[in-house]
């Protein structure tokens, strides 16, 4: 049998797989969708069209709901998933786990990180008042383009020392605490160079890389595409708050399986074998990956050749808070993003919590994670 796969148009997301499938043909037929896809696409609907999923954890709450996904549980035995919860580098299996289940596999670790232009920067900031000073001297960009941009409001938030609600509570964040996080966002947003609060986490990356007009973005998702090669990056970990916090979102990506088949042998065993140390410190490593495997992110080779990214921003992964697996959270994240970046357009730091907070209160407010199916 051959197994339908969706996966993501980036060479992070599709280079590994691609490999791999040549390895096994006949197994696995990759497709592609852009970024915005898999940040917003319904996964119920995908589900009923593909076999093996990539996916992002705020996912499952719709996902569970709609009934479209099978539990780690039911084609992985305990031994291999323990292990693979053993080695996962900071919450990236963990996110993945609801009710009591495990949906995905994490193929694929990033949190929200800071970037440089090494010749501008030398040193990261560590503080977020760090920040609002650097931006005084050099070019900044905050990442607010797509669902960004209420992911890096949530994450200044966690660095204020404020956990948001993940269980459907009344009060997403405190307004005092919002308030000052849109404060911090404004400031960046006003000196940013035209064009960059934007674009998505690639394109801002790409950016940096090629124009060379961006100095410093404090949080956006790490690739470590690139932080080696021409004109290469350099990452470090996201800001801190006033109590030394470190604000950021769990991301990367999951390998799910979908109701609509059946796995055989042979597709477990393909799947445990691109969660095995080994493979994601060379097979994924090497193929424009970015492996889930704490011990791949150890290795001193692989981060030889990765530019050092992740020894570099261990801490922040290892720290980085995990979403709501609410239904419904990823169309929040679109629609708030854009009612947050209105906001900010406008310098309204208290008009932009209540404009999240509202939002929030419409859609969020009272869910509960889906009970298994």
């Amino acid at each position: 049998m051959t197994y339908r796969g969706l996966t993501w148009d980036h060479p992070r997301g599709r280079q590994a797989l691609e490999r791999t499938a040549l390895a096994a043909p006949g197994l696995i037929e990759w497709e592609v969708h852009s970024l915005e896809g898999f940040e917003a696409s319904p996964i119920e609907e995908l589900a009923e069209q593909y076999d093996v999923l990539v996916l992002d954890h705020p996912h499952l709450g719709d996902a569970l709901a709609a009934g479209a996904l099978i539990p780690v549980e039911a084609w992985l035995g305990e031994d291999a998933l323990r292990r693979i919860a053993a080695d996962a580098v900071g919450p990236s299996l963990r996110s993945y786990e609801v009710g009591g289940r495990t949906w995905a596999l994490p193929l694929d670790a990033a949190s929200q990180v800071s970037a440089r232009l090494p010749e501008r920067v030398a040193e990261a900031p560590v503080r977020w008042e760090d920040v609002l000073q650097l931006a005084q001297r050099v070019p900044v960009a905050p990442n607010l383009g797509g669902p960004h941009a209420l992911l890096s409001y949530l994450s200044i938030c966690v660095a204020l020392g404020e956990d948001p609600a993940v269980d459907g509570s009344e009060l997403l964040v405190s307004e005092a605490v919002g308030s000052e996080a849109a404060r911090i966002l404004i400031e960046l947003a006003r000196t940013a160079p035209a064009g960059a609060v934007d674009l998505n986490p690639i394109g801002l990356l790409e950016r940096m890389r090629d124009e060379r007009d961006i100095a410093y973005v404090p949080l956006v998702y790490g690739y470590v595409n690139y932080a080696s090669g021409p004109g290469a990056l350099a990452f470090a970990n996201a800001p801190v708050g006033p109590a030394g916090r470190t604000g950021s979102v769990i991301g990367g990506t999951g390998l799910a399986i979908s109701t609509r088949t059946q796995p055989d042998a042979r597709l477990v065993d393909m799947l445990t074998w691109l969660m095995h140390p080994l493979t994601q410190a060379t097979v994924i490593s090497e193929h424009a990956g970015q492996p889930s495997s704490g011990a791949a992110w150890a290795n001193p080779e692989v981060n030889r050749l990765a530019g050092e990214f992740y020894a570099a921003t261990r801490r922040t992964i290892n720290e980085a808070w995990v979403r709501p697996r609410l239904p419904g959270f990823t169309a929040f994240q679109a629609s708030a993003s854009r009612l947050l970046r209105d906001r900010i357009a406008a310098s309204d730091a208290s008009g932009a919590w209540r404009v999240v907070q509202r939002e929030y209160a419409h859609t969020l407010a009272g869910a509960k994670m889906p009970a298994h199916r």
